[in-house]
C-alpha cells in the first residue's frame, strides 16, 4: 500500500525545523549570533537565523542574562585598603557585547603580525615543498587564508648521477672459493680467505701474489687487518679465530671458545676490541691482548652471519639466519634494539662511511637504517637473488652481491639501481659457479674487489670515459612502491 510514496522523504515541518535550528543555535552558536556579518550574502541567512531565535523567548530561564553573576570565592585575593563587603564579593562578568567591541578596538597582536610578515607565500612553499610527500592546497574564504596540507603518495627524487663500473681486473690463484676480503689501511695490498683453506696477500695495484698463509684446517670465512697494529685476524669453519703477526707470518695468538663455525669477524676502530660471529647463535667479544671473552653476546636464536663494529654507539651490529638484526650495548654486554622488519636470513651488513646510518642484506630485499635505534629509512628492492655481501663507499654507491653472480649497483641517498653487472665465470669453471661471497671498495673509493665461487677475484674501476651524456639516468619519477616495513 506504500508502493507509490517509497522513495519520497517525509515532508518537512517548518514549525518543528525552525524550533530544532533555534535550539541548535542557542546551544552551539550563542556566543557569535550578535557578531555584525562581514559579507552581504550571509547576511540574509543570519538575520533569518536570529529571527528563528524569537521563538525560543519561552526556553530561556529567568536567571539567563548576559551579565549573570557569580558568587562565593572571590577571583582575587583581598588586598589592604579593599574589604570585601556582600558588594565586593561579587565577581561580576563583561557582557558579550562589551568582550566584542573590545576586541574589534584593539590593535593586531604583536605574534599576529610576525606571522603575517614572516610567512611563506604560496609561490614559495610550491617552490620548496617541504617533504617530496606533501603538497600544499590552500583555501581561500572569509578573508582569510589557510594551508591544509594534504598526503600524496611518494615519489623519488633524482638520483645523483655515478659513472658506471666496468670489469678492470681478474686474479686467480685460489684453489676454491674465495669467501672473504680485507684491504689494508694504507691500501698497498689485500688479503683474501678462502675454502681452500689459504689466506692469500695480494699487492692492489698490479694483483700479484705476495704472500700465502697456512694453518687453518677449514674454509676461511673471515679477514679482518687492523689499522692499531701490525695484526690480520681470521675465523674459519674450523672454530678458530686467529691472530697473525705480519711480521713474522705467524699465529701468535688463538681465540677459543666458539662452538661451531665462525663466520665473520670484525675489529673495534677505536680499542683493542675484536668481534666474531658464529653458528652457534652467539657472536663473541674479545680483548685482543689477553685473548680474553669479555663478553658473549647472546639472544639470536639462529647463525649470527655477520658483524659489524664502529666507534659510535651502538658498537656493534649483528645480523642472523633467524631474520632479526641486533644493536648491542658493548659495555653493559646486552641488546640495546632488535630489528625485525626482514623476513628472510640476513647475511650482510653495511655501515655508511659518512653517514649515521647503515644497509642490510637479505633475499627479500635490502634495507636502509637510521642509527641509533634502527629507524628504518626505505627499502631497495629488484636483486631478487640470496644477497650475500654489501660494500658502500663514500660517494654513495652502494653494491650488492649475490649467490647467483649479480651485481647490482644503487645510489645510497634514492635507492635507485643504475647498473647490473653479470661477470662471465672464469674459464673451465661451471656456470653455476657464478656467485659473490664478498665485496669491498679499498681505500681509495675507486676500486671494487670481489670475491667469487669460480675461484677468482675481480677488481672492477669506474669507467673514466664516461660522461652523463653517454649515460644518462635512466629516471622516471614514478611513484615508488615501497613496502615501509
Amino acid at each position: 500500500m506504500f508502493v507509490s510514496d517509497h522513495a519520497k522523504s517525509i515532508a518537512l515541518d517548518d514549525e518543528s525545523h525552525k524550533l530544532k535550528m533555534g535550539v541548535k543555535l542557542k546551544a552551539d552558536y550563542s556566543p557569535v549570533l550578535h557578531i555584525p556579518v562581514l559579507k552581504e550574502g550571509n547576511r540574509d541567512r543570519v538575520l533569518q537565523l536570529s529571527g528563528s531565535m524569537q521563538g525560543l523567548q519561552s526556553y530561556t530561564q529567568p536567571g539567563d542574562d548576559p551579565e549573570y553573576l557569580i558568587t562565593g570565592t572571590h577571583a582575587y585575593p583581598s588586598a589592604p585598603g579593599v574589604a570585601l563587603t556582600a558588594d565586593t564579593k561579587l565577581h561580576r562578568n563583561p557582557s558579550e557585547a562589551g568582550i566584542h567591541s573590545m576586541t574589534v578596538a584593539l590593535p593586531p597582536s604583536q605574534a599576529r603580525q610576525e606571522a603575517s610578515r614572516i610567512a611563506a607565500s604560496v609561490s614559495d612553499i610550491l617552490r620548496h615543498p617541504p617533504g617530496a610527500d606533501r603538497t600544499v592546497s590552500l583555501m581561500e574564504g572569509g578573508g582569510t587564508r589557510n594551508s591544509a596540507l594534504m598526503r600524496r603518495a611518494p615519489t623519488m627524487p633524482k638520483p645523483q648521477w655515478h659513472p658506471p663500473w666496468k670489469l678492470f681486473r681478474v686474479i686467480s690463484g685460489h684453489l676454491g672459493w674465495v669467501r672473504s676480503i680485507a684491504v689494508e689501511p694504507g691500501n698497498q695490498w689485500f688479503v683474501t680467505g678462502s675454502a681452500d683453506r689459504t689466506i692469500k696477500i695480494w699487492d692492489l695495484a698490479s694483483g700479484k701474489l705476495k704472500l700465502s698463509l697456512t694453518g687453518h684446517i677449514s674454509t676461511v670465512r673471515g679477514v679482518a687487518v687492523s689499522s692499531r697494529s701490525p695484526y690480520l685476524f681470521s675465523c674459519g669453519e674450523d672454530k678458530q679465530v686467529k691472530c697473525w703477526d705480519l711480521e713474522y707470518n705467524k699465529v701468535i695468538r688463538h681465540y677459543h671458545g666458539h662452538l661451531s663455525a665462525v663466520y665473520d669477524i670484525d675489529l673495534h676502530p677505536t680499542i683493542d676490541v675484536l668481534v666474531t660471529c658464529s653458528r652457534d647463535a652467539t657472536a663473541r667479544v674479545w680483548d685482543v691482548r689477553t685473548k680474553a671473552n669479555v663478553h658473549t653476546l647472546t639472544g639470536h636464536t639462529n647463525t649470527v652471519a655477520t658483524v659489524r663494529c664502529q666507534a659510535a654507539e651502538p658498537q656493534i651490529i649483528t645480523g642472523s639466519h633467524d631474520s632479526t638484526i641486533r644493536l648491542w650495548d658493548l659495555i653493559a654486554g646486552k641488546t640495546r634494539a632488535t630489528l625485525t622488519n626482514h623476513k628472510k636470513s640476513v647475511r650482510t651488513l653495511v655501515l655508511h662511511p659518512r653517514q649515521y646510518t647503515f644497509a642490510s642484506g637479505s633475499a627479500d630485499n635490502i634495507k636502509q637504517w637510521m642509527f641509533p635505534d634502527g629507524n628504518f629509512i626505505q627499502n631497495l628492492s629488484g636483486h631478487n637473488a640470496i644477497i650475500n655481501t654489501l660494500a658502500v663507499n663514500s660517494d654513495g654507491v652502494l653494491v650488492s652481491g649475490a649467490d647467483n653472480g649479480t651485481i647490482h649497483m644503487w645510489d645510497w641517498r634514492t635507492g635507485y639501481n643504475f647498473q647490473r653487472i653479470h661477470a662471465a665465470v672464469q674459464p673451465g669453471s661451471l656456470d653455476s659457479e657464478s656467485g659473490i661471497f664478498a665485496c669491498v671498495f679499498d681505500n681509495s673509493q675507486s676500486r671494487l674487489i670481489t670475491a667469487e665461487a669460480d675461484k677468482t677475484i675481480k677488481v672492477y674501476k669506474e669507467d673514466d670515459t664516461a660522461t652523463e651524456e653517454s649515460h644518462p639516468v635512466n629516471w622516471k619519477p614514478e611513484i615508488l612502491k615501497r613496502k615501509r616495513f
